[in-house]
């Protein structure tokens, strides 16, 4: 069938992204960027005549507003006046914003149309370097620059075979594999793996199996810290941390339902709780009251390497897999509120002079600075909540850098994303289902692509920015707060299925991907992936990054046979891609098969088993701190000044005033207070549901 490739043009809505770049490249090359910008849409057509045949609907859909059309066949950018810089998404990846045109296309009647891609142009002056503008408006792992003669219909994406690393014959080849991927092994590690493939298993593993099973033991996934032995100045901890925390269960009266075995912690709530539930999930259909036993769950995930690196990406996807956390936790949960916090460094805003920053801190060239996480992570992180549909009811902000008396700079140089959120669980989910033979193994949500790969190991490392730029960006996720709320739609359909929840286990996708969440789901079987069944967003995407991405918006669950259809059914319904990637099998093996048949993972779980705990030797070192010596000339008014300036006192408007804060209809009080809703709240309260009167 003949494919054409045809262009639309429209106004572009990119007044933030558009204030950064100018602003990044006026504090690069210290002179302005006058720039003007206008949206392309790339569609590949199977008809002729589709812009004709379509076009009042397309430029109905396509403009800005319905109220303005602004969609044009022509680009509205004088070249003569400049160059044109056009930034768009690879052609190999079918982005999220493909996906839900093309439904949004579908529901208006549009066919014929295989893919449409967004892509931004900008009319900037010739002296402008390409290279330097990409490095400022793109995202460099999943955008390229478009020339005018751009292939979409080219096919043929050059695709990173498997291969092998000879650890059989020399060690060093294990070494230098650890360089090249960034896995972030230590030398505890090295050892136990180059005898566990030498001595034990006795075969040189692949480069899909050592990333798996890099990013699987990392600090990130395994928590070797915690679970170590901890000696301080040659003395050795009676327990570890781990240990310490696991003791507060003891007092916990059995309150405590779930802790430290799946994705949240829950309490015991309420017998009776009334709630709406659809009585088909899967179509349109009444909603009738259900009365339940009740549970409470809170969930916080701390997302600060991405945030480091990235910090609208990195807060955006803390928060969407804190979401996620919360309704993979049992066989399928309910989220209800959230909770946001930062801690950055120095900001150091030109023009606003405060005595106690210091100017000569210098940041690693793959961490933002503290000005640049401070609107970015908040921007990110309310940027998702607010699509998704989840209020933030309260958090924090601090900042702090000083440089000590004895010359040590103290500062929040990698800094703290803390999301956290609270949710509910009916009684008869709190409990996984173990997993048993001929269950189906699927993954549920978005599309594989790559991005996030090697996020374990990323933010495992005990010194962040001295690893190159190119793997610290590759580990950092995308949100899709669209995708992630059709998700939860799914996820929530199961678990309020009057017929039975076809979700017999769940967990969202984590750090390691596919390899890291397969394997915890099929623990004491077994199960062979089959490549070929994953919806790919990225045609290019080879077989490591295919299983060790962690890609965003997707979650992997053991399925009830039986069950498929309705789950099928109800992913149907919410527009949410589901793939049945395998069958959990007795033999306790995990393998990873792709297109042509070559085995890409072959790991037997006995073998690997549970490793020795690390050791960490500490030494107490003594702090040298100053005595706080306040200017003789101070005038109180000087003071209280300094004090209302010190980011973790002033003014919160700028996180809680594009924050949603009451979405849902179960926010008793969220973050602010008062006839006039000024003053920040010291408590924020949620109801468990829209019957009750009882809060928490």
């Amino acid at each position: 069938m003949t494919k054409f490739h045809v262009k639309l043009y429209s106004k572009a809505v990119e007044s933030r992204k558009l204030s950064q770049i100018q602003r990044d490249f006026e504090k690069k090359s210290h002179r302005k960027l006058d720039v003007c910008v206008e949206y392309c849409y790339h569609l590949i057509v199977n008809e002729p005549d589709f812009i004709d045949t379509n076009w009042s609907k397309l430029s109905t859909l396509l403009s800005h507003s319905p109220f303005e059309k602004s969609v044009w066949r022509e680009s509205n950018l004088n070249s003569k006046s400049g160059k044109v810089i056009e930034i768009c998404p690879r052609t190999a990846v079918k982005t999220a914003t493909c996906t839900n045109i093309l439904n949004v296309f579908d529901s208006a009647d549009i066919r014929n149309v295989e893919k449409i891609e967004r892509g931004i142009r900008y009319l900037v002056p010739n002296n402008v370097d390409e290279n330097d503008f990409f490095e400022l408006a793109a995202d460099k792992m999943t955008e390229v620059i478009y020339s005018t003669d751009t292939n979409f219909d080219n096919e043929s994406h050059s695709i990173e075979n498997v291969f092998i690393i000879d650890v059989l014959a020399s060690k060093q080849n294990l070494l230098e594999a650890n360089e090249k991927l960034g896995l972030a092994l230590d030398q505890d590690d090295l050892d136990f793996y180059y005898d566990f493939f030498v001595n034990k298993v006795k075969k040189n593993p692949t480069d899909v199996e050592l990333f798996d099973l890099a990013q699987s033991d990392s600090e990130h996934s395994r928590h070797w810290f915690f679970r170590g032995e901890i000696w301080i100045d040659e003395c050795k901890r009676e327990q570890s941390l781990m240990g310490s925390i696991r003791d507060t269960l003891k007092h916990s009266n059995e309150n405590s339902l779930i802790a430290f075995h799946d994705n949240s912690s829950s309490i015991r709530g309420f017998e009776r709780v009334w709630r709406l539930r659809p009585s088909d999930p899967t179509t349109v259909s009444s909603m009738n009251a259900f009365c339940s036993s009740s549970h409470l769950i809170y969930s916080a995930e701390t997302h600060n390497f991405p945030t480091a690196v990235c910090p609208f990406q990195g807060a955006t996807t803390g928060t969407g897999g804190r979401i996620r956390d919360i309704h993979a936790t049992g066989r399928g949960a309910y989220e209800i509120a959230g909770t946001v916090g930062y801690s950055f460094g120095n900001l150091n805003i030109p023009g606003l002079d405060l005595p106690w920053e210091d100017r000569s801190f210098l940041y690693p060239t793959s961490i933002s600075e503290p000005a640049k996480i401070a609107i970015e992570a908040s921007n990110g992180a309310s940027d998702y909540g607010n699509k998704f549909g989840e209020p933030v009811i309260c958090g924090f902000a601090r900042s702090f850098g000083l440089k000590l008396e004895n010359g040590e700079r103290c500062e929040y140089l990698k800094p703290i994303m803390f999301s956290g959120g609270i949710g509910a669980i009916d009684e008869d989910e709190v409990k996984k289902e173990p997993c048993t033979v001929g269950q189906k193994v699927v993954k549920i949500g978005g599309p594989v692509y790559r991005i996030g790969v090697g996020g374990g190991a990323a933010s495992s490392v005990s010194v962040q920015g001295n690893r190159e730029n190119q793997l610290d960006f590759a580990a950092v996720q995308r949100g899709d707060a669209e995708m992630g709320c059709k998700l939860h739609r799914v996820v929530r359909a199961c678990a309020e299925r009057n017929d039975g929840n076809p979700l017999t286990s769940i967990h969202d996708q984590g750090a390691g991907g596919n390899g890291n969440v397969i394997k915890e789901l099929v623990e004491g079987c077994g199960v062979t992936v089959q490549s070929d069944a994953f919806q790919l967003g990225d045609e290019s995407i080879s077989l490591r990054e295919l299983w060790t991405a962690e890609y965003q918006e997707n979650d992997a669950a053991l399925v009830d046979p039986s069950l498929l259809e309705a789950l099928q059914a109800i992913s149907e319904r919410e527009k949410c891609h589901v793939s049945v990637v395998g069958d959990v099998v007795e033999e306790q093996r995990v393998k990873l098969v792709g297109k042509s048949g070559e085995v890409a993972v072959d790991l037997d779980t006995r073998q690997l088993g549970e490793r020795e705990k690390k050791c960490f030797k500490l030494k107490t070192v003594p702090r040298i701190l100053k005595k706080l010596e306040l200017p003789k000339n101070l005038t109180v008014r000087e003071a209280v000044g300094r004090v209302l300036k010190l980011p973790t006192v002033a003014s919160k408007r700028y996180l809680t005033c594009k924050v949603d804060r009451s979405v849902t209809g179960l926010v008793a009080q969220q973050q602010c207070v008062g006839p006039l809703h000024t003053p920040l709240a010291d408590v924020a309260v949620v109801a468990l549901s829209h019957f009750d009167t009882v809060s928490f």
